[in-house]
């Protein structure tokens, strides 16, 4: 059993939360790779979780 100490808790930073549709749009991410995040998250998620999550295809010359 893990034992969580008080002050701990409150040195945790608040991680940013942003909407999947700004993300795609800054990233430029197709309207493909929008609906998969959406399915997988909803419309908001934490900045780790989507650039974990994000798939992109490769651009070729």
């Amino acid at each position: 059993m893990q034992r969580l100490d008080k002050d701990e808790l409150d040195t945790t930073e608040v991680k940013p939360i942003l909407s999947v549709m700004e993300f795609c749009r800054r990233y430029r991410l197709d309207e493909t790779e929008e609906k998969r995040l959406r399915k997988l998250f909803g419309d908001f998620a934490s900045r780790h979780e989507l650039l974990m999550n994000a798939q992109r295809k490769p651009v070729f010359r």
